[in-house]
């Protein structure tokens, strides 16, 4: 976005040309860097003029803040946004070094936090085609269909999965035991289709699959040992391939689709933050912003002006 232009006697009261030349000599500053910094300490000049700040001497801190919430009304993005910080930090410096001001506004001015990235997620469709992927002629069926329920079923991380022991899928409660990042145990409801295909795993391939080296752990290899996190990554990726999707899938996309998919049903956040077994309920709260851009996409398709 441009910033407006300024006549010459505002850009030589604001110093534009000898910030321009600061940023050149004493900054070594690249040509993209000084323009895209002189454009920015414009549109600062602009917004200040509009407040009744005829020159830099005269802003101030609070001047500054609302300066970066006009930013935001901008529509620009984060990352925009912290340049045009950096560059008016960057010039009140060098008006502090010129003495053209005695104390720095943009002190304690707070960039704005980088925008988080929503995690992947598969609609509802794409998970029932990724389990029905899974070959049923393959020795380890049972096994690798009941690793993918479970998965998405109680939204767990991979070394979740790798490390549940077969005590751990306790039938009569509809719950799986879940030891997460610190030790913390939680219990996670479980519903039919992955007891079921645990229950089927459990009494037609483990007991042969298990040689004495099992560890009491769940899911096993063909070696009778410890499924590893890279053959967990190895069965999904084959899944993703044979299901024709065509997003990045790892084993925390099916995290990511749990919760989503919970809270699109109405879920509430608390009960969906004790799943997911995270410790701050901000962790969770990201689903809520996938939750919106699903709605948003909803809005889009179906709105007669959407």
């Amino acid at each position: 976005m441009d910033a407006p232009a300024l006549p010459d006697e505002v850009a030589l009261t604001w110093a534009i040309e000898r910030f321009d030349d600061y940023l050149s000599l004493e900054r070594g500053a690249s040509p993209r860097t000084r323009e895209a910094y002189a454009r920015d300490v414009k549109r600062l000049a602009a917004y200040a003029l509009t407040q009744g700040n005829r020159d830099p001497v005269s802003l101030t801190p609070p001047v500054l803040r609302t300066f970066v919430w006009h930013l935001k009304d901008l529509g620009l993005s984060p990352l925009s946004i912290r340049r045009n910080v950096s560059a008016a930090r960057t010039y009140f410096k060098f008006l502090l070094g010129d003495g053209v001001i005695t104390a720095d506004p943009s002190d304690r001015l707070e960039m704005p936090r980088p925008a988080r990235e929503l995690p992947d997620v598969l609609t509802t469709a794409e998970v029932g085609r990724l389990i029905a992927a899974v070959p049923q002629v393959h020795p380890m069926y049972y096994r690798d269909k009941a690793m993918l329920e479970l998965a998405y079923g109680a939204g767990l991380r991979v070394s979740e999965w790798i490390g549940i022991l077969a005590k751990d899928v306790l039938f009569e409660d509809g719950v799986v035991r879940v030891f997460g990042k610190g030790s913390k145990e939680r219990l996670v409801p479980i519903g039919r289709s992955a007891i079921s295909a645990v229950s089927i795993y459990l009494r037609e391939l483990r007991p042969r699959l298990e040689k004495g080296e099992g560890k009491g752990t769940h899911f096993l290899n063909a070696r009778g040992k410890p499924l590893t996190r890279m053959g967990a990554w190895s069965v999904l990726r084959q899944c993703v391939q044979r299901a024709g999707i065509d997003k990045h899938v790892s084993p925390h996309t099916l995290r990511h689709s749990f919760a989503t998919h919970l809270l699109e049903g109405g879920a509430d956040l608390r009960a969906v933050q004790e799943m997911l077994g995270h410790a701050d309920i901000s962790t969770t709260q990201v689903y809520t912003h996938v939750n919106r851009e699903y709605l948003r996409s909803v809005h889009r398709q179906f709105h007669p002006r959407g």
